[in-house]
């Protein structure tokens, strides 16, 4: 990464495991995808008293040649679940965003036409 990694926690307990969780799965991001020009990662806890219990809110923006890869997860009753899941959306992303930079393009099967039918005249 060029830029260091960006992390902001609103309205969640800051402990040093989550931080730790965080910077270890950009860490591997980073190693999957050696372009990234920055990262930042945004943990929150959005204040809707309708809902019973917690819900988290994890957005990540990610910084790419050419563009910018977002991705938010909303409403997970544990934060780590909703780093886990955010974290996955944005590899499948990078994914994505690598084939499209090789240009790989996905090859389906041609459809068969009907074969079965017999052309022949007795």
């Amino acid at each position: 990464m060029q830029i260091p990694l960006q992390i902001t926690i609103r309205d969640v307990e800051h402990s040093e495991a989550l931080e730790t969780r965080i910077r270890d799965k950009a860490k591997k991001l980073d190693e999957f995808f050696d372009h990234i020009m920055s990262c930042r990662v945004v943990v929150e806890m959005p204040h809707k008293h309708q809902h019973q219990g917690k819900q988290f809110s994890v957005r990540i923006d990610i910084g790419v040649a050419g563009g910018e890869i977002v991705v938010n997860r909303d409403h997970a009753e544990d934060v780590y679940v909703a780093l886990r899941d955010a974290f996955d959306a944005a590899k499948r992303q990078l994914e994505d965003y690598a084939r499209k930079l090789r240009g790989d393009v996905k090859k389906h099967e041609p459809k068969r036409t009907n074969e079965s039918k017999d052309t022949t005249a007795d």
